[in-house]
């Protein structure tokens, strides 16, 4: 009945949906598996994507040719720039997603794309062989071959889910949890542990006073996520803040003898940066209120999603309390929040292709590796398809480095560092995070998505365009001499020192408060100068200039610390016979084995001097 596969993707959530269309795209014959063909590419969790550092993430997707960034752009109800008040290393994307239209727009293009078959079942079982991959058992019985394997399994692996006292198995609610895998890889000597997530309470929208709450709107110029330039819709969906209070948090309180997280029936970590509503009661005592941002679920629903209230206490507590917040005195509920526990592989197992180090054509890629997120999991998911595609041909692993994309610095903490707790990005994380803005993500990333045959010749050709603007754009701003005259109105109403004598337009563009758009609304001759050149050059110009010497000094950064990454260190190396490492550094270089001496300096737990030790040894 089946033929054998290039690539086998179990799990058709973000990280399943991008790995198979990464390498079906690549050319591979690509079998995406899951439990319910209905509900592939389901927004579990909120209906949204992007934020800060995720919306760079679906931007980087977007460049490396993956969907997430174009399905984002066909679904959206409303996008917000976060962050517009801070630098441009800053600015993220942020979508709210019809939950709906996007995962039937994710199926769509997922049918449309050559290579990729279906099948509903459960996979229960690896085909391994001598320690390499060669398919998949399912529930029903069926072996199917194949030459590598993607797992990304989610929160489905021996899945718990806990609402107050009550607890069942399931990887999502209503959806049954997955068996096997785990106990036969752990047979085969990896490592698992448990973590945890929740999701909030569901509210039918209707219930809801929303003069007693505040609006939160769209952007008045959405700009979206992919650089194909997918039309956005002209009209957006408003969002609304409301906040608990003290009389919310006591009764919140009352069922603390009855939450399983504090009863010790969840034994996973949860995500520190996106706790339960109890958990922010525990932590932040002396906090008396929190922000709640109610979220609609799409276009033509009234399902809303009540932002900040993930819990899993028992049904009548949650209840209790969402009527004591402003707006909620009459709501109805669709469903409890709930938590959910499930079995992860620490990612210190994997190497930076995403491929097990204990089992050959074998990639992990998801929440599986410990992640929280759809944009975490669907670049995990892009690079795990990619490196499966390109380790069954024969071909080198493709790896992003920290200083070229935050999908880099996501893999290398995982790898290098493991993680213990559900991992999330921030711009915070990444020690180059001034190259690597939203804005520029397809300079940094479409020539080499290209030249594996992911990104299209019109995406290198718009790149090529774009950076060919931006430099005439700025050869126009280095030439443009501004005189005193044409800038006294503007920088009278910018209530701006005036200028004494003629200024080039680019050292007039570096005062705070003074944007490019000033300077062409305010002096004609210059606006007429740049009317050829389309907002995205524009933009991409000005932050070149204005942040010239902050990008000129991470660029000297990154060429000092990549001296440390082209110091290989070979697979077969002896740490053994390095009796000066601390004992911490041997056992950590043991089990991760870095393959760069930059990543063995990264790892947690290891000092300097570990680092010189293994420099001298290496004849550095």
């Amino acid at each position: 009945m089946f033929s054998t596969y290039d690539v086998i993707v179990v799990g058709a959530g973000h990280a399943g949906c991008e790995a198979a269309a990464a390498a079906a795209n690549m050319g591979s014959k690509v079998l995406l598996i899951t439990m319910n063909l209905q509900t592939i590419a389901q927004m579990s969790c909120n209906p949204a994507m992007g934020g800060v550092a995720k919306g760079q993430i679906v931007r980087e997707i977007d460049a490396m040719g993956g969907y997430s960034g174009i399905v984002t752009d066909k679904s959206m109800i409303q996008f917000r720039m976060l962050n517009k008040s801070k630098g441009p290393a800053m600015w993220s994307p942020r979508a709210q997603n019809d939950r709906m239209l996007f995962a039937s727009t994710w199926r769509e293009m997922l049918e449309k794309t050559p290579n990729v078959d279906f099948y509903q079942d459960m996979v229960n079982g690896l085909i391994i062989e001598k320690g390499v991959v060669r398919g998949v058992v399912t529930g029903m019985g069926n072996r199917i071959l194949s030459k590598s394997v993607v797992l990304t399994n989610g929160t489905f692996l021996n899945g718990i889910i806990h609402i107050g006292e009550k607890k069942f198995g399931g990887g999502r609610m209503a959806e049954k949890a997955a068996t096997g895998i785990t106990e036969q890889l752990v047979s085969e000597g990896f490592e698992s542990n448990r973590l945890k997530t929740g999701t909030p309470p569901r509210i039918d929208g209707r219930s809801l006073d929303y003069t007693k709450m505040e609006e939160q709107k769209g952007d008045e110029h959405p700009v979206g996520f992919s650089y194909l330039n997918i039309p956005l819709p002209k009209e957006q969906r408003s969002c609304w803040i409301t906040y608990t209070n003290q009389v919310v948090h006591d009764i919140l309180k009352t069922g603390f003898d009855r939450s399983p997280m504090f009863t010790g029936r969840i034994d996973g970590i949860g995500p520190r940066y996106c706790p339960s509503i109890e958990d922010k009661l525990n932590r932040f005592a002396d906090k008396e209120r929190h922000q709640l941002f109610i979220e609609p679920e799409g276009w033509n629903t009234v399902e809303i999603y009540v932002n900040g209230f993930s819990t899993s206490l028992p049904e009548e507590v949650q209840y209790e309390a969402l009527r004591n917040i402003p707006g909620f005195a009459d709501f109805k509920a669709f469903r409890p929040g709930y938590a959910i526990e499930y079995d992860y592989f620490p990612p210190t197992q994997l190497g930076h292709s995403l491929e097990s180090k204990i089992i050959s054509n074998l990639f992990l890629a998801g929440q599986i590796n410990g992640t929280t997120g759809y944009e975490e999991a669907a670049c995990q998911g892009l690079m795990a398809g990619i490196n499966a595609h390109q380790k069954i041909n024969f071909l080198e692993p493709v790896i992003l480095d920290r200083s070229e994309a935050y999908i880099g610095v996501l893999i290398d903490d995982l790898i290098s560092k493991g993680t213990e707790e559900p991992y999330r990005m921030f711009t915070s994380r990444a020690e180059f995070r001034t190259l690597l803005r939203q804005d520029n993500a397809d300079i940094r990333l479409t020539e080499k998505s290209f030249s594996l045959g992911l990104a299209s010749s019109d995406r290198l050709e718009a790149v090529n365009i774009k950076k060919n603007d931006v430099i005439k754009i700025s050869r126009i701003l280095q030439d443009f001499s501004v005189d005193p005259k044409d800038a006294e109105d503007l920088l009278s109403k910018k209530k701006m020192s005036p200028l004494l004598q003629k200024q080039k337009a680019s050292a007039l563009l570096l005062r705070p408060n003074l944007g490019l758009n000033d300077l062409r609304e305010g002096i004609t001759e210059l606006s007429y100068k740049l009317r050829h050149f389309d907002s995205y050059a524009l933009e991409q110009a000005e932050i070149q200039l204005k942040y010239e010497a902050y990008i000129k000094k991470e660029k000297e950064l990154v060429t000092r610390i990549s001296q440390l990454e082209q110091l290989s260190i070979p697979e077969s190396f002896d740490y053994d016979r390095l009796s000066a490492l601390s004992m911490e550094a041997l056992i950590k270089f043991k089990k991760i084995k870095p393959r760069t001496l930059g990543q063995a300096s990264r790892i947690s737990g290891v000092n300097p001097t570990d680092i010189q030790i293994l420099m001298v040894y290496m004849g550095r």
